[in-house]
């Protein structure tokens, strides 16, 4: 094995120019001065970096680079299955590690040229743009494997197939392993980029299911979360922040703790103290701290009990004024009494045609707020020196997380190291990283000293970044036909962005001629954010319950209404969704009394385009007794994304899309009592357990379209479960539900069911 060959950073950028367009793929040798602290296993043998993405270790393990945080959706390993297309390597010697986001920042972004900050993002790793790279990564070092074959061999590169990390020189059978001409190949500068070979002749995309790399690493304890992290002399911080978002901290007697076991001191955090935001990908830009205290100690629990002991004394400010939950509702359903402030879409004479008709429908909807509830609560571990800041953190977009700690630190970026562990769950919460910079703000009053900062899970979830409350007020007319012909909507959202409505229904597919949306501010202390797709799940309950009570208005079975509305739409993956999971469930077949189907049509990220985005129906089985219990023996979901790369991975995705969706239909909710979030744990926040999940959970492949788009996957299915089980509901019960939590409403029957 050669040495490593160190390179200036403008022979870097040069090179980087060269290669691919400036795509980031870079032909380096391997950088020698790693800066994170991640010490290699003494039994581990060096590996040689083909380049920055890929390492092959002498015994032929691959190591992917990757830049999604690992969340438990198998991003990780998605991208390293793209890598080994083209690569061609053994899939069962390849393993992954994080990317290194300092590295990025020095090397000008090597890591993030195509995608930015998304590229660090814990999902949406198969976007056109991502995987032309992944796949471009691996064409490069598998052609310059085989020229260093070719060299070694004194033979033409085209005679030299590379093949289960095996190159063989085709006329005379000799062979090489990839580990043994990797330090040969790391050197070679390709004059020319090869071309991935098309969809059709791939190998592993599309035709493997591999599990997710790090499954033997969870089953053997190994695996690394932010909550595992240990290091040398690490001291432990217990939080608490304003109960009321955006209180502030008045006073406390830190003297009537620092006598106590392991008590090392107390971390405040101001947060009118001057800091400059990092903007969220997400376009909240709310990574900013809340007031708070943290008491930390020599382990966890001491630290804890004496948080609990701490007097403190908040001012609440102006979030005390919502008193009750029903105030907050009672508020935001007024809103929608006016005009809206702000008009989202006007396409037509919707007000004109609504004015006129006779045939009116008109319903009223609500949502409420909705915490992410990840597994690991809160959490994460900095060193701070004057001059640098460690951080081990499970952050679900690296990159802002990265700039966050550097800002908050004091420190400049070059001298942040960032370590990507594991996540336990994210669904949303932590994609603003204000977790981040609350670890670094208390570690930073503890300079020298690792601190590793633990929300309690009352704490975490109190202080979400929720699912916010959203109100709609719905008004259509309906025509001859009974399809709507004019439709109006109001909308009610107190903070996070209004998304959805033109993005996941029919506003947008032509299919309506006269649309008019129009939106309120409803300003709120509670702070919001993203919850597996923003918004959209309860645009989607709004919309597709309302396209049910329009075909109960018209007198038209729900599915052939949908059908007609789609008749002229484009996008044949919508109809044929519909189509398949209708069949697959056996819709219109005669059901006992208290039983009923229920259907709903969405998509996710289509921003009103044809095959784009990912297209979900679902088909809920309800059983109401005469008591009023629920019961969902069956939920049937099709799907059209264009194309698959791993079928398990996509099952899996859909699943536990389907069961959060319905767990978030029925059954959360937040409530506020004196301007604080009352739940704090899973006593009271109510959870779907397996007792109540479907016994049949049905994913159907049979909708998807072949389109070339490959889109994702997770956030997709949240949105129609909740207005399938409602309009399911209606048709056992005859009650027509237009808010959730559904297991808070009255089903008994009535006389009439």
């Amino acid at each position: 094995m050669t040495a490593a060959r160190k390179i200036s950073r403008r022979e870097f950028v040069i090179a980087t120019s060269i290669i691919s367009g400036g795509m980031g793929i870079c032909i380096l040798a391997a950088e020698a001065d790693r800066v994170e602290r991640k010490p290699r296993p003494p039994d581990a043998p060096p590996g040689t970096e083909l380049s920055p993405w890929i390492v092959i270790l002498p015994d032929d393990t691959v190591l992917v680079r990757v830049p999604s945080p690992e969340s438990g959706n198998g991003a990780a390993t998605q991208i390293a299955m793209t890598i080994a297309e083209e690569l061609q390597c053994d899939w069962n010697r390849v393993k992954t590690e994080s990317i290194s986001i300092n590295r990025d920042f020095r090397q000008n972004n090597v890591y993030s040229s195509v995608g930015g900050t998304a590229a660090t993002f814990a999902g949406r790793s198969t976007l056109p743009d991502r995987t032309k790279l992944f796949l471009q990564v691996g064409a490069s070092a598998r052609e310059r494997l085989r020229a260093a074959a070719a060299g070694h061999w004194h033979v033409p590169v085209s005679t030299v197939e590379a093949k289960n990390s095996v190159l063989t020189h085709g006329p005379t059978g000799r062979t090489l392993r990839f580990g043994e001409v990797t330090a040969s190949a790391a050197a070679i500068r390709l004059k020319s980029e090869p071309t991935p070979k098309p969809p059709q002749q791939w190998s592993l995309l599309g035709k493997a299911s591999p599990s997710k790399l790090t499954n033997p690493l969870i089953v053997n304890g190994s695996a690394v979360y932010g909550i595992d992290v240990r290091l040398p002399g690490m001291l432990y911080a217990a939080l608490m922040q304003a109960p009321v978002h955006g209180g502030k901290l008045k006073r406390c007697a830190f003297d009537a703790i620092k006598n106590m076991p392991g008590v090392r001191g107390l971390a405040i955090i101001d947060p009118d103290e001057p800091r400059k935001p990092v903007k969220s990908l997400f376009g909240n830009g709310e990574n900013a701290l809340q007031s708070a205290v943290a008491v930390v100690a020599d382990h966890y629990w001491q630290a804890r009990k004496a948080l609990e002991a701490l007097p403190v004394e908040w001012d609440d400010r102006s979030g005390a004024q919502w008193k009750t939950t029903d105030q907050i509702y009672q508020g935001a359903l007024a809103t929608l009494e006016h005009a809206g402030e702000k008009i989202e879409k006007s396409d037509g004479a919707a007000l004109k045609v609504l004015g006129q008709s006779t045939r009116l429908v008109e319903a009223t909807y609500l949502t409420p707020f909705c915490d992410q509830a990840p597994l690991e609560p809160l959490n994460g571990t900095a060193l701070v020196t004057q001059s640098r800041v460690d951080v081990w953190h499970p952050a679900a977009i690296t990159a802002q997380a990265f700039l966050t700690a550097a800002e908050e630190a004091g420190v400049a970026p070059q001298n942040t190291f960032f370590n990507q562990t594991l996540v336990g769950g994210s669904f949303g919460r932590r994609l603003f990283a204000d977790d981040v910079r609350v670890v670094v703000a208390v570690a930073k009053q503890f300079p020298g000293r690792p601190v590793h900062v633990i929300w309690s899970r009352e704490e975490a979830m109190r202080q979400g970044r929720y699912r916010e409350l959203t109100a709609a007020r719905f008004k259509a007319s309906l025509g001859a036909n009974g399809l709507p012909e004019a439709l109006l909507v109001r909308v009610c959202r107190p903070g996070f962005e209004l998304r959805g409505i033109a993005d996941c229904a029919y506003t947008n597919l032509g299919t309506i001629p006269n649309v008019h949306i129009e939106s309120h501010p409803f300003p709120l202390h509670i702070l919001t954010g993203a919850y597996r797709a923003p918004t959209y799940n309860s645009h989607v309950f709004f919309m597709e319950s309302f396209i049910d009570e329009c075909a109960t208005a018209a007198g038209i079975d729900p599915l052939d209404y949908r059908l007609r509305l789609l008749a002229n739409w484009p996008d044949t993956g919508w109809k044929k969704c519909l189509q398949e999971v209708a069949a697959k469930s056996g819709w219109g077949k005669a059901l006992p009394k208290g039983h009923g189907q229920g259907i709903a049509i969405s998509n996710w990220d289509m921003g009103g385009k044809p095959q784009a985005g990912t297209t979900v129906a679902v088909v809920a089985t309800v059983e109401v007794s005469p008591a009023g219990e629920l019961k969902i023996p069956r939920l049937d979901l099709s799907f059209d994304c264009g194309q698959v790369l791993n079928r398990d991975a996509v099952l899996a995705q859909l699943q536990g899309g389907m069961i959060f969706g319905l767990n978030m239909s029925l059954n959360e909710e937040l409530t506020v009592q004196d301007g604080r979030i009352v739940e704090g744990n899973f006593d009271q926040y109510r959870m779907l357990r397996m007792s109540d999940t479907p016994g049949n959970l049905h994913v159907h492949f049979g909708a998807l379209s072949g389109h070339e788009r490959i889109t994702e996957i997770g956030e997709p299915p949240v949105g129609p479960i909740g207005p399938a089980v409602a309009n399911a509901i209606f048709r056992a019960t005859g009650k027509r539900i237009r808010t959730t939590p559904l297991r808070k409403h009255d089903l008994r029957w009535s006389d009439g069911t």
